[in-house]
């Protein structure tokens, strides 16, 4: 078979896999979570099985663990959380007047400086821009919403995400086999080595990245809620949760925070600290836990994480917000192999052209 002929096969295998993930896409959530658990926990079922339990009982030990703590930290945040969301709502027209305030002797000063054209335009122009960033955000949310909250999602999350992550987990290194006996023999050992290069990046990423989030929402959730910031632990497990999008996190904690410090404290000292917690805890990531638990290995830029992310949002609401990131993992390994072989080839080296000529 001809290399053209296989690259066809390759991209019509891709095409219609990606076309019946879409279609697919309303029903996909309890699986994808449950194989997101089954990835994550599978060193940790690795090491028992190593210890000398089997597969089976390492796959339950582990698994009750991990849903009694989940399901025991969340029945522990739900009630703080509901009440510092009830509280922050109620804070948000007084935040926003007190931000009209502050700006309006700088709007009249622009005001009396800009000739009343020019102000026109700029009215104009801010209330369009403001429009359309409005309403992106809200259809975003919504297909987010209708994806991922609905209440059929929601009773298959907990009605199938356990039994997908039991049997997944248990069966993982079966799978893996299995898929490997399948792969062309001639391709195989190329295939595999992108295919460790692509788990290596995923596990670096959803592993790494998933310990860095949870270590820095617990300091700043923490941190705030000290410092005595209303709905400070809302803020702190909020900015902890996106800090996976490198220095996001920080900054939205540290403006949403040092916003309600402002409306919240007269003194200037407790505002300091506020703003400190999210400057410690972004010292914290980049220089201790980023390094030792992701490392250098996962080689995806910021903006290629978001562009994925407002992309999975868009085509498959929560469910693509999941296997975003994965999903890039992937197309960035590939194109990583590509270009490698691309600089490696007579076509960019020219010398087949010289040796012609």
């Amino acid at each position: 078979m001809s290399n053209d002929r296989k690259a066809i096969i390759w991209i019509a295998g891709v095409l219609v896999f990606g076309f019946l993930l879409h279609v697919l896409g309303s029903i996909l959530l309890p699986f994808v979570v449950g194989m997101a658990i089954a990835y994550f926990l599978d060193p940790v079922a690795d090491r028992l099985e190593e210890k000398g339990l089997s597969r089976t009982l390492s796959t339950c030990v582990i698994l009750l663990g991990f849903f009694a703590a989940t399901t025991a930290l969340l029945l522990l945040l739900i009630p703080m959380l509901q009440s510092q969301i009830v509280e922050f709502a109620r804070m948000v027209p007084s935040i926003l007047e007190a931000a009209q305030l502050f700006t309006q002797p700088y709007l009249e000063q622009l005001r009396a400086d800009l000739p009343p054209e020019a102000m026109e335009k700029v009215r104009t122009a801010i209330g369009s821009y403001a429009g359309k960033i409005a309403n992106f955000v809200t259809q975003f949310l919504a297909r987010i919403w209708s994806g991922g909250v609905a209440l059929f999602n929601v009773l298959s999350l907990i009605l199938i995400t356990p039994v997908v992550a039991f049997y997944l987990l248990r069966d993982w290194d079966l799978i893996t086999a299995k898929v490997d006996t399948w792969l062309p023999r001639g391709s195989a050992s190329t295939i595999r080595e992108q295919i460790l290069a692509i788990d290596a990046t995923i596990a670096g990423f959803v592993r790494g990245q998933s310990t860095v989030c949870l270590v820095l929402a617990a300091v700043y959730g923490i941190s705030l809620t000290v410092i005595g910031l209303k709905s400070g632990l809302l803020v702190g497990l909020g900015a902890g949760l996106i800090s996976f999008i490198p220095y996001l996190g920080a900054a939205v904690g540290i403006t949403v925070g040092v916003g309600i410090a402002l409306f919240q404290f007269s003194d200037w000292t407790t505002i300091a600290m506020v703003a400190a917690v999210f400057f410690v805890g972004q010292t914290l990531e980049s220089y201790v836990l980023t390094p030792r638990l992701v490392g250098d290995r996962v080689g995806l830029h910021p903006v290629w994480i978001i562009f994925a992310l407002l992309a999975g949002g868009a085509l498959m609401g929560f469910t693509g917000v999941l296997i975003a990131v994965p999903t890039a993992a992937v197309i960035g390994v590939l194109v990583r192999f590509g270009l490698s072989r691309y600089m490696s080839s007579e076509l960019y080296s020219g010398k087949a052209k010289e040796q012609a000529e």
